[in-house]
């Protein structure tokens, strides 16, 4: 029996996974190219009261799992006292075995806090005093936890009419080595549906000194904002979807749409999905020129608990899979992009996992040279963030295409302890490509070995963006 998260043997079965994890991939550095934390804390080098801070807030993983032990929402998200909240976490973390919370929870309190015990009821005044008294050190500032956890370039999540104050601040600051930069999130301007599409439009114009009266303006406004990221060294985009569809429309159809929109008129379903492709075709093309990825996020429905909705708002925990992507929306659409303008590098990740290999068949149906992986199937995502997840990810990937392309693991998260992530993703990948050389399907060439693993953890990222980094 293998000891409780062994540092040598967690998630290491076979001796070839063993030598890759410790030899080559454990040491690599991150690049995050998609994530939620706030550039503001990350200038401000915020310090953190407690591990409930941290730790709790913000974290709908976490709170998910407390709601499903019973736990009074006034400990999750309400205003019971810190230490409190801490202690229904301990007793809702004890009881979640085989969930991948349980294993990021121990890795990040032994990776930042030193702590090699289990947390649970009876220890959470020992962890709550450890924990506390490490970030009550200066060591233990926003800045200094992504220094210890070896990140290179944060990648964050930005509005297209978000000031980038911050990001300019962070730029000319030569005290903090790690670049941070923007990536494109247009939701807003793709949200013809929601009720303040309107109040947004006014917003962009408001912040790019001009008029918005036909989409056209609209999409001069955009590609404006686009530049001034591009200034600002963004080479990411990222799109929530429903799913990923292809509803043609002409440009007076499209221009008719957002006018109705924008006055606050109701659209048809059609309308609106006649409008989400044509302003995907516009970004798409905006991306070509700008030499940017476009990352979609697909197959998550959202706010399905409309009573704790209205109560605590979005990404609260009340998201779940939403299946049924259709493979001939998604290769019609990448059809239509790459007919039009090109197609744009592209990342795509579903939330359902049974769409994995019907991302990875599409998808090879409009990779080009010269760029090895121009389109990518993103890492496993959200509920698939797990080891199985990640291990069907990656076999399906490797099954119908080119493993050593794939650009790895991102964070997706908005706590600046999620890094230990990258740990796991990594623990699991050399314990299958281990699996595949002990069973005889590769050869055990180190070198080419240490190639794969060295590029999925770092230097594939690094190429694919175009990140002003040295690689590994």
């Amino acid at each position: 029996m293998k000891n409780f998260m062994d540092d040598t043997d967690f998630l290491l079965n076979n001796q070839v996974g063993k030598h890759l994890f410790h030899d080559y991939a454990e040491g690599m550095p991150i690049v995050d190219y998609h994530c939620h934390i706030s550039p503001k804390e990350i200038w401000e080098d915020k310090r953190f009261q407690n591990i409930t801070e941290v730790w709790l807030g913000g974290d709908h993983y976490k709170w998910r799992l407390m709601r499903a032990n019973g736990v009074d929402e006034r400990y999750v998200t309400g205003d019971a006292p810190a230490r409190e909240k801490f202690q229904k976490w301990a007793e809702t973390l004890e009881r979640c075995i085989g969930n991948p919370v349980y294993e990021w929870s121990h890795l990040e309190l032994r990776r930042f806090f030193g702590y090699d015990g289990v947390l649970n009821a009876k220890t959470a005044q020992k962890v709550w005093d450890l924990a506390n008294a490490k970030l009550a050190e200066a060591d233990f500032s926003c800045r200094n936890l992504i220094r210890m956890s070896n990140v290179r370039l944060i990648c964050t999540t930005d509005d297209p009419a978000d000031s980038l104050e911050w990001h300019k601040k962070l730029a000319a600051d030569p005290t903090f080595e790690v670049k941070v930069v923007p990536a494109m999130r247009p939701d807003k301007a793709l949200g013809v549906e929601k009720p303040g599409f309107g109040a947004y439009v006014a917003h962009l114009a408001e912040v790019c000194g001009t008029s918005i009266k036909t989409f056209a303006d609209f999409k001069a406004a955009l590609s404006q904002r686009f530049d001034l990221f591009a200034q600002m060294g963004c080479r990411a985009s990222d799109h929530a979807l429903d799913y990923v569809v292809d509803v043609p429309a002409t440009a007076s159809e499209v221009e008719a749409i957002f006018g109705k929109a924008v006055d606050g008129q109701q659209l048809s379903e059609h309308e609106v999905l006649q409008y989400k492709t044509a302003f995907m075709k516009f970004v798409a093309a905006e991306y070509v020129r700008l030499d940017w990825a476009m990352q979609i996020h697909f197959g998550c429905k959202r706010d399905n608990n409309s009573t704790m909705f209205k109560l605590l708002g979005p990404d609260t925990g009340y998201d779940c899979i939403r299946n049924g992507q259709p493979a001939a929306g998604l290769a019609d659409f990448l059809n239509d992009v790459n007919e039009t303008s090109g197609l744009p590098k592209t990342i795509l990740y579903s939330l359902d996992p049974n769409d994995t290999t019907m991302i990875d068949t599409v998808m090879q149906c409009f990779q080009q040279a010269p760029m090895a992986g121009k389109l990518q199937n993103g890492s496993a995502w959200w509920f698939n963030d797990c080891e199985r997840g990640m291990r069907d990810q990656m076999t399906t990937l490797a099954n119908e295409g080119v493993f050593g392309n794939f650009i790895g693991m991102l964070t997706d998260s908005r706590s600046f302890l999620s890094y230990p992530r990258h740990e796991y993703f990594r623990r699991v990948m050399c314990n299958l490509l281990g699996e595949w050389v002990e069973q005889g399907k590769y050869p055990n060439d180190d070198e080419a070995l240490a190639t794969i693993v060295r590029d999925v953890c770092y230097n594939n990222a690094v190429r694919y963006f175009g990140f002003p980094l040295d690689q590994e």
